[in-house]
């Protein structure tokens, strides 16, 4: 034997093809799992990784701590990549790439392994928190190695291979796009996809129901925040606490209602385009209460600041699989300190597509007054104050006026 090798297995198309290739290369191999709430037949996964030859298979429930840890906290962040992207798939690496070092440590494994392209984003992520967790560790990327990209240029090729070597399989050539589960949402990309063009067939979505067939009947939902985190969900007499519980009826009503679909062409850290599909209930109406919370209770200049600097960056560096780095620790400090005084409650109501605010409202923060802002109340406020604050923001203006005049130019014409 070459080494003992511990492999992120899906038990989908790429890595039951590299389970067998790295047996072919006389490795012993440890299959890993993690269970971050993809649908997914356990049973059916670990006999296959034992029909194909695994040594062991490891499957780790790690919901809980991915919502936690990750989803929440992309939620008090308003995380989005390059204004659209939910970060789903993001989101779930730093979680799965701990837990398989720690499986790698404790099975006594020389390296790593994983199934991802070259082309992609997702080997990055993996490699780079493998590295920072053990420096020392040996990776096994069969995607950029010759030997085994040279013999397989696409999934096709795996497709024969599956074949040709007795693997089970579900994707087809006619239905060849891939896809990642999770509970934050479930992408899909290459085959029929990489045609920017062409819409998406119907059938593919998994976490969401066509919005044009969705319920007639409105959801109307409340969604408690204490420090920025979602700690109460309540939904008609019933009320979820469980964090876990909470993102699972979500979902479960986001995806009647054909909430959180998007298809985008995103920029990869590679520097390569792609076109992605991705479907996100739970992250969408989440992020959309979280915006109506802070709203209401987060000063002004600290919500604008975090706007330009934590919520761009702490998104960049989650896409680009910097999770463990200095950056991300300085970054997500600054994302907890704004996030004390978000203590609110709002109300949403969801349909055929569409999430929209019915309203918001804060026991304890009290930055927002109905009184002050109210067309007929005057109580502690002067209109003559306005008329000192207009004349002290135009002295410059003025000044740059007088400088257009004296250049022949008009600010009117311009």
């Amino acid at each position: 034997m070459k080494g003992r090798v511990c492999l992120a297995y899906s038990g989908g198309l790429d890595t039951s093809c590299i389970l067998r290739w790295l047996l072919e290369e006389d490795y012993e191999v440890v299959c890993f799992l993690a269970d971050v709430g993809q649908e997914e037949n356990w049973d059916e996964v670990r006999a296959k990784a034992k029909k194909i030859g695994a040594s062991k298979m490891i499957i780790l429930d790690l919901r809980r701590e991915f919502i936690e840890q990750l989803c929440f906290r992309a939620v008090q962040c308003n995380a989005q990549y390059e204004g659209r992207y939910l970060l789903g798939t993001s989101l779930a690496r730093p979680v799965i790439a701990r837990a398989q070092m720690r499986v790698a440590q404790e099975e006594k494994c020389d390296s790593v392994s994983h199934g991802c392209t070259g082309k992609g984003n997702d080997g990055i992520r993996f490699e780079l928190a493998f590295l920072a967790i053990d420096p020392k560790i040996q990776v096994i990327a069969p995607w950029r190695i010759p030997k085994f990209f040279d013999r397989f240029q696409g999934r096709n090729d795996l497709l024969d291979y599956a074949a040709a070597t007795d693997i089970p399989v579900t994707s087809t050539k006619a239905k060849p796009y891939s896809m990642d589960d999770n509970i934050a949402h479930c992408s899909y990309e290459a085959g029929m996809l990489e045609d920017p063009s062409v819409p998406p067939p119907d059938d593919m979505w998994t976490r969401t129901n066509d919005p044009r067939t969705a319920p007639d009947q409105t959801v109307d939902i409340a969604i408690v925040f204490k420090q920025g985190l979602p700690v109460e969900l309540r939904v008609g007499d019933k009320k979820y606490t469980d964090s876990l519980e909470l993102f699972m009826a979500l979902n479960d009503i986001g995806k009647k209602a054909g909430i959180g679909r998007i298809d985008i062409v995103e920029n990869r850290f590679i520097g390569l385009k792609s076109r992605g599909c991705y479907d996100s209930p739970a992250m969408t109406i989440l992020r959309l209460a979280h915006l109506d919370a802070e709203s209401l209770v987060m000063d002004g200049k600290v919500r604008s600041l975090r706007d330009q600097f934590v919520t761009h960056h702490w998104s960049e560096l989650l896409y680009n699989g910097l999770y463990f780095s200095p950056e991300r620790e300085f970054v997500e400090n600054s994302l907890v300190f704004c996030q004390k005084r978000v203590n609110a409650e709002v109300r949403l109501r969801c349909y055929k597509g569409s999430v929209s605010v019915l309203g918001r409202s804060s026991e304890t923060e009290k930055l927002y007054s109905s009184e002050e802002a109210s067309m007929d109340s005057l109580v502690d406020f002067s209109p003559v104050d306005t008329t000192g604050f207009i004349h002290v923001n135009a002295i410059r203006l003025k000044k740059y006026g007088l400088q257009k005049v004296e250049e022949g130019q008009s600010l009117s014409k311009a």
